[in-house]
């Protein structure tokens, strides 16, 4: 069985006010590589932690695309970092390379492209890290690359619940919100699978194997970020091998649980895991656009989550739904219709700000 990918729209527009909230106070000391179509650099900053207290925190970031162009921050799930696609300088694949780049979406020759890794994702910090610190933590690093106000916020996934925190947090710093398959709270189905794959590691560890218990726990993501229908496309029935049933998907999640423990921290995926289940953002506090992108086999953020989020956002709001048997992976798969959806909203926006 499978899907033909489709979208349905639903359109709001509520009136529109702008109002302050009290940023968190920083201290920041910036270093960076020379100016050029793509940059890295590194910010150190103090920044007072939802949970955990004041912090001595070193965000390290990319940027593409010339800085007097229009700039979008750009983030991704837990296991997304700060490098989106290919550049002359840093030719290494990226996360999101099927939108970025040279006349597709995210295209940095019309935008000043920023993105980082998230705090706690190189697994230094184990201590509890909120989705709202992130959000403050990305306003730092905008002060330091003297960028006042972003034209979008772009986040799919963990990074569209950062989005819409910072749309609360810091409401005159960004023009319009594009919200994956992220909202504004934690389900307590997808917290459920997130308890079961930290069980995973810290069975492990007892073990004394704490990269098999996080392969594992990647595993376990894995069929909850895919749909059945999708694994009935891939993969055959149960063969007998050496004595046991194996079961055709082993393989694949054996790939991917592997893929994981080699770039992943145990105590990164543990803390940021955590993270996502304390998202907690009252919707009535982003009045900015909101472009709402929900996949209808989507198990981590049922339908249901989204239609409830644009209901209570405030701003002029826009929902697109996707049908596709990649449930939350929909945004890494289904290339041409997320590029439609970010077409159509940065057009949007750029038509504001003119």
């Amino acid at each position: 069985m499978s899907f033909a990918p489709s979208t349905a729209a639903f359109d709001r527009a509520d009136s529109f006010v702008s109002y302050s909230a009290a940023a968190a106070p920083v201290a920041f000391e910036r270093t960076a590589s020379a100016r050029a179509a793509a940059t890295r650099g590194e910010v150190r900053i103090e920044l007072e932690l939802r949970y955990s207290g004041r912090r001595a925190l070193t965000l390290r970031y990319e940027t593409q695309g010339d800085a007097s162009l229009p700039a979008l921050f750009v983030a991704g799930g837990i296991s997304a970092h700060k490098h989106l696609a290919p550049s002359r300088e840093f030719g290494e694949q990226g996360w999101w390379e099927c939108q970025v780049g040279a006349g597709r979406s995210l295209d940095p020759t019309r935008y000043h492209l920023v993105s980082f890794d998230w705090i706690g994702a190189d697994g230094s910090l184990d201590i509890v890290l909120d989705p709202a610190d992130q959000a403050d933590a990305i306003a730092a690093l905008l002060d330091a690359l003297r960028i006042e106000r972003l034209q979008a916020f772009v986040g799919y996934s963990y990074g569209a619940m950062v989005g819409l925190q910072f749309a609360s947090r810091h409401p005159t710093r960004v023009g319009e919100l594009v919200s994956i398959s992220g909202t504004h709270r934690a389900h307590p189905y997808a917290a459920a699978w997130r308890a079961l794959q930290r069980r995973a590691v810290a069975l492990g560890a007892l073990q004394c194997d704490e990269s098999q218990g996080l392969a594992l726990a990647r595993e376990l993501a894995v069929l909850s970020y895919r749909t059945p229908e999708e694994f009935v496309e891939r993969f055959g029935a149960a063969q007998v091998v050496d004595g046991r049933v194996r079961v055709a998907a082993e393989d694949y999640l054996d790939h991917c649980g592997n893929k994981y423990v080699a770039r992943t921290p145990p105590t990164a995926f543990l803390r940021l895991s955590e993270s996502i289940d304390l998202q907690q953002v009252d919707p009535a506090s982003v009045r900015i656009p909101v472009t709402v992108v929900a996949v209808t086999e989507d198990r981590l953020i049922p339908l249901g989550e989204s239609y409830d989020l644009i209901e209570r956002l405030r701003g002029e709001t826009r929902l697109r739904v996707l049908r596709s048997i990649y449930g939350h992976d929909a945004c890494l798969k289904e290339q041409s219709q997320i590029d439609t959806i970010l077409r159509e909203a940065l057009a949007d926006c750029t038509s504001v700000a003119a």
